[in-house]
């Protein structure tokens, strides 16, 4: 019988954010325990904050936008692999995987110890590096993810990582929470908002389970 894992984040305020980014505020604008009709709240946050795909316009200068997410990205079957001894991945580490052109693959690594999401941030997560960015984008994966906030390490080559994948037509999923998720193949349901001009958006991320 199929089972649906939410590897998504709750938004919630002063949740973990990228160092420099918005924080994540919540605020109740009306309410009815002030007498207020009906309860009315306002979200602000920035397009990275929680989990959130990258569209190719964050690091790309006139790069597709997150409206223009081929909803096919997100939406099809995915591979979860792990690599759990390995602070800086690869592409020797990717390798034994065989990446498959138009594949969906969710990286689990060191980071799904435990729950970083309710710590702070923390600058030495694990991530991808320049080496496998081009493995994957050479293999012609569709889409990537990532249980941090970043594919790519804490610095200036964060960018070279991103932009890699992106160039590559590889789109990105970051922040996901893979505790729970063993290795093997699932449906995955990725919907980011379809923000128009966004260079991301946050995103609800489903595994199914195969029967």
């Amino acid at each position: 019988m199929s089972a649906y894992i939410d590897i998504s984040l709750t938004v919630r305020k002063g949740m973990i954010t990228w160092p420099g980014d918005e924080e994540v505020c919540l605020e109740r604008i009306f309410s009815l325990d002030r007498g207020d009709p009906y309860n009315l709240s306002r979200l602000r946050m920035g397009l990275h904050a929680g989990t959130h795909v990258d569209a190719p316009l964050h690091f790309l200068l006139g790069g597709a936008d997150a409206a223009s997410m081929p909803l096919d990205a997100g939406i099809g079957p995915a591979r979860v692999v792990e690599i759990r001894e390995r602070r800086v991945i690869g592409w020797a580490d990717l390798e034994p995987f065989s990446p498959r052109e138009g594949e969906r693959l969710l990286i689990k690594t060191l980071n799904s110890r435990r729950a970083w999401w309710e710590e702070p941030f923390d600058p030495h997560y694990a991530h991808l590096d320049h080496g496998a960015a081009a493995y994957l984008a050479e293999r012609g994966i569709k889409l990537v993810g990532l249980d941090y906030l970043s594919v790519g390490p804490f610095g200036e080559e964060a960018g070279e990582v991103h932009g890699k994948l992106l160039e590559g037509g590889v789109w990105i999923l970051e922040g996901l929470n893979l505790t729970a998720v063993e290795p093997g193949y699932y449906e995955l349901v990725c919907l980011p908002l379809r923000v128009a001009n966004g260079d991301g958006s946050p995103a609800r991320a489903i595994l199914k389970t195969l029967d």
